[in-house]
């Protein structure tokens, strides 16, 4: 895998770990600052992957 795959797989498993285990994004029923974060670091890879050339990203 190159860099930039390894980068979206790896941004995408720390927002859905984050979504399923956050007890404020729960609670709120919205995502919190940190998932907003998260969720902008994963949207900048998978931009970044796409530029590079690379497979439509999924966004499950």
């Amino acid at each position: 895998m190159s860099s930039l795959t390894d980068a979206l797989e790896n941004a995408r498993l720390t927002y859905d770990q984050h979504m399923r285990t956050c007890r404020q994004c729960h609670a709120d029923g919205a995502a919190c600052a940190v998932a907003k974060h998260l969720l902008r670091i994963y949207n900048n890879a998978r931009r970044e992957h796409l530029r590079s050339g690379g497979q439509h990203a999924t966004t499950d």
